[in-house]
């Protein structure tokens, strides 16, 4: 395991950790997901305090592409069928080696990656095998602030979150 405090790259998968895990279908091909403004805050903060932010999932949606646009996120790798492959390619695109990276995934299909980072992130609500796969559980279920609270807990293990907190308080 990899100090927390070293990470440079956080990648997140979607449904269940960026999200509750819920698909709402609207009319025709619409995909509705509901994301956490305080997950967004701390995504769009992180890599002024040296954490990049890659987002990887096995689904393909206009929401999260829009969502990642907001975000300033440009790591992000959707539709993918083989995950650990992907997630070298994301790796490779940061200039990032496995050991300097976190994974933070809910479901069996995130045990690759989990496995091939430095550092494994579950929220509370995940799978049982990937809560005792992950070096950190949040508290905070998907899609209820545990990207913000895994985020936060990286940035102040390595006394990074001062400079988060600079950024809105002027200090």
């Amino acid at each position: 395991m990899t100090a927390p405090g070293t990470l440079r790259l956080l990648v997140l998968d979607v449904d269940g950790v960026l999200t509750d895990g819920g698909l709402f279908y609207g009319p025709g091909e619409v995909e509705l997901k509901r994301f956490h403004t305080r997950d967004g805050l701390a995504i769009k903060a992180a890599p002024g305090a040296g954490l990049a932010i890659g987002i990887l999932t096995a689904r393909t949606s206009a929401a999260l592409t829009r969502r990642a646009a907001e975000l300033g996120v440009e790591l992000v790798i959707q539709g993918s069928s083989d995950k650990s492959r992907d997630l070298r390619r994301l790796l490779t695109a940061a200039r990032v080696q496995p050991e300097e990276a976190a994974y933070m995934g809910d479901d069996l299909p995130d045990l690759g990656p989990m496995a091939r980072c430095g550092y494994a992130v579950a929220p509370a609500d995940a799978a049982a095998e990937v809560r005792a796969a992950a070096d950190l559980v949040t508290e905070a279920k998907g899609g209820c602030g545990a990207v913000r609270e895994a985020i936060e807990r990286l940035l102040k293990a390595g006394g990074r979150w001062e400079k988060v907190l600079a950024g809105f308080t002027g200090a």
